[in-house]
This record gives C-alpha cells, structure tokens and sequence, in this order.
C-alpha cells in the first residue's frame, strides 16, 4: 500500500519511524539507567505516530494541525520521562491520556470562554463564608444559607463555585468490599466519546484471544459496549464486585501476555 507524503511542522509523515514492544523496552532501559540521549530521541520518534493518532480526535475544533502536534509532542515526551517499566503496562496505554491531557490543557488555556476576575472573587468569598459557617453550625451550609451571610443572590453563590469546581477524579474509590475497591470511571459510561474506553482499546483488542469466554464478554461490554460494571453485573447476574475483580483480573493476564 503507498503512503501518501503528508507534512506537519516539517515532519514527513509517511517516513516516521514504528518501534516494537521489545525495542521501547531497551531503549527505555538505555534512557532510564544508562542516561542515554540517543535512546530519548529514538522514543519520541518512535512514537510520533502515537501523537498523529491523538490530534485526529480534535481535528473539528478549528485549531491548526501543526500546533496540536506540536503540544501532543509536549505530552508525549512528558509521558516518555515518567514511564515506569515496573508497572507492566504498554506505552502506549500510559502514554495516550497524558497527551490528550496535554492537548486539552492547551484547548482551556486558549479557549475564549474565560472565568470572569469577578466571579471567582465570589467564589473564593463564599469559600470563606462556608468555613466560617462550618465552625459555627458544625454542619455543612446550603448555598441559600451562604448567600443570606454574603447578602447576595443564590443564584450567583452557585454559579460562581460551580465556575471553579474541580473535576473528580476518575480514579477516587468509591466502594471496597475488602477487596478490590471500585472506582468512579467503574461507573460511568459515554455513548459519544469514550476516551477511557479507546485507550484500552489500543491494548484489550491484541490480548483479548488469550482470555476464557466469561473474560471476553465481560471486557466486550466494559470496554467495547461501553457498559458501566453494574450494567454488566446486571446482565451476567453476578455480583458488581465480581465483575471489577474478573475485569482486572483479566486485563492483568492480557497485560502479562503482551510483555512475555
């Protein structure tokens, strides 16, 4: 099949170079004991493809090619210093959220929806106003009972602090029944745009012949189907709990399988 020359910020794509699992392992050994540069350069050019098949995804936002290339670099080589081979993961499964999360970061930063001086003063005043309120009450205020202290509309406490809320994180436990805990990604699904779901994907599809048929069916709905762990539980008629450590269980195989 030819390959067509297609350029982004000076970079013939169709001469860019695909490294091997073994090969990123011994460069990655040569970068992180021996120190060695060249082994540096040779994985982030190993993996620029990795990078081409990230920006695709935001190709609708209008923003140049070349710049979100550029900070996908930006992620990529940041994901290349802090991989660690000890936790028996792909590269790339490592390395994909953290140059999305590069290329986002760089979407908010210049995105012209700003959050206005004024209303995070508001924010930061009804922060305060809570604490003070805590220690009074001894329990948590209302946004009704703040507004009334600060003498200003509910309306503008509760969207001021919704303007600088920090996301949650996929990863907090939500339930551990004493073993595996359960996190809050467990129990979310996205019909549209399953980022969590296509970085799994980039590993699950290459494991997935080595599990039993319970395994597949469970990963297919999960990772594939999109289904949150009670959807699957619901279905297969075990236990929430069960399906979290048979996921895992089965992902750990897969992931042992991939690095023999």
């Amino acid at each position: 099949m030819t390959r067509h020359k297609v350029e982004i910020c000076g970079v013939d794509t169709s001469k860019l170079p695909v490294l091997k699992n073994e090969e990123m392992k011994k460069l990655f050994v040569r970068m992180q004991e021996d120190g060695d540069i060249t082994a540096r350069e040779e994985l982030v050019n190993g993996n620029l493809r990795l990078v081409l098949s990230v920006i695709q995804r935001f190709n609708n936002r209008g923003e140049y090619v070349d710049d979100l290339f550029q900070v996908g670099c930006i992620g990529l080589m940041k994901s290349i210093d802090n991989f660690d081979l000890s936790h028996n993961v792909r590269f790339s499964t490592y390395a994909v959220p953290m140059i999305i999360g590069e290329i986002r970061r760089y979407l908010r930063d210049n995105n012209p929806i700003r959050v206005s001086r004024s209303l995070r003063d508001i924010a930061y005043k009804a922060l305060q106003v809570r604490e003070k309120l805590i220690s009074k009450t001894s329990k948590e205020p209302s946004p009704a009972e703040i507004a009334k202290e600060m003498d200003i509309p509910q309306t503008d406490v509760v969207f001021a602090l919704d303007a600088i809320q920090d996301p949650v994180s996929l990863f907090e436990p939500i339930y551990n029944d004493g073993g595996d805990p359960i996190f809050v990604m467990d129990q979310i699904s996205d019909e549209k745009d399953k980022d969590s779901s296509w970085v799994d994907k980039l590993s699950l599809k290459e494991g997935m012949h080595q599990l039993n048929e319970r395994e597949k069916m469970i990963l297919n709905k999960r990772f594939f189907q999109g289904k949150t762990q009670m959807e699957v539980a619901d279905e297969i008629g075990i236990s929430q709990a069960q399906v979290s450590r048979l996921e895992k269980a089965a992902i750990s195989q897969m992931n042992k399988q991939m690095f023999e």
